[in-house]
């Protein structure tokens, strides 16, 4: 079995992209609520890709539809929290 440039990469890209996944449920974890959106915000995009990554690697088709919802979904729900907690500072 001999594994080509292209499938190196994409398993080393998944291997950093697991590190990134853990860094930003770091950064998810700190006080504020500022860092806390931060991270999420990143571990839905490393998710995102790592979805895309073994839909190229192994055929699972319907990586790619759950791919594509949290990264329509994911800025809506930072958007929609963003806005109560600013209307809860405001009132």
């Amino acid at each position: 079995m001999s594994m080509n440039i292209l499938t190196l990469s994409e398993y080393v890209l998944l291997a950093a992209l697991a590190i990134y996944a853990l860094a930003s449920v770091r950064i998810a974890t700190r006080k504020t609520i500022g860092m806390g959106l931060v991270g999420i915000s990143g571990l839905s995009i490393a998710v995102a890709v790592i979805l895309i990554l073994v839909k190229n690697l192994y055929g699972i088709a319907f990586c790619a539809d759950i791919a594509t919802a949290l990264v329509l979904l994911g800025p809506v729900g930072t958007i929609a929290f963003a806005r109560v907690l600013r209307g809860y500072s405001n009132g």
